[in-house]
């Protein structure tokens, strides 16, 4: 939800991970295209977010992409990601890093889900709402809502993504991933 304001972290995942994806990047706050006043609080970008942003984000990322792809996403980006899945976004999978409100928008995406929360975050869904969603999130100790900005945790979510693509060198194209 905080957009590339506060996303000089996301060229480290650019780094890591540009030379085996073709990666579009998003911007959650452009997508989300949020009315909100000069001066806001936190709590302001989170409600506007969730009220209406979230789903504008997700139509206008609909709209904008057609054909297949790998998400990797952060926050709000992550709920973004999710709507847009339930609208018919063509998804091959979701690995979203501490999302928000998925347990608000409802639904499961058709994809194969990973989904990672530090162990403070305060919003992440209850461990009912992960077992009714047939989900089992990692949750990574001592670290809260903002871990996909941690050095550690950004090598460990490249590895994941990676472990396929350097398992498999037949050759093959680059994968296309979407990145917000």
């Amino acid at each position: 939800m905080w957009g590339s304001k506060k996303g000089l972290w996301i060229t480290s995942y650019l780094g890591y991970l540009q030379q085996y994806y073709d990666i579009v990047y998003y911007d959650s706050r452009q997508l989300a295209d949020m009315d909100l006043p000069p001066v806001h609080t936190a709590e302001d970008v989170y409600h506007t977010f969730a009220e209406t942003g979230m789903k504008r984000a997700a139509a206008r990322l609909l709209s904008k992409e057609q054909e297949p792809a790998d998400y990797l996403a952060f926050g709000g980006g992550g709920s973004i990601a999710w709507q847009a899945a339930l609208m018919g976004l063509p998804v091959k999978s979701l690995y979203a890093v501490s999302p928000l409100c998925l347990q608000k928008i409802g639904g499961n995406p058709e994809c194969p889900v990973t989904l990672v929360y530090g162990e403070y975050h305060e919003n992440r869904p209850a461990p009912l709402w992960f077992r009714q969603a047939g989900l089992e999130p990692e949750i990574i100790s001592k670290f809260g809502q903002e871990l996909y900005s941690d050095e550690k945790i950004i090598q460990k979510v490249c590895m994941d993504l990676l472990k396929e693509v350097i398992e498999d060198r037949s050759g093959k194209p680059k994968k296309q991933l979407s990145a917000y």
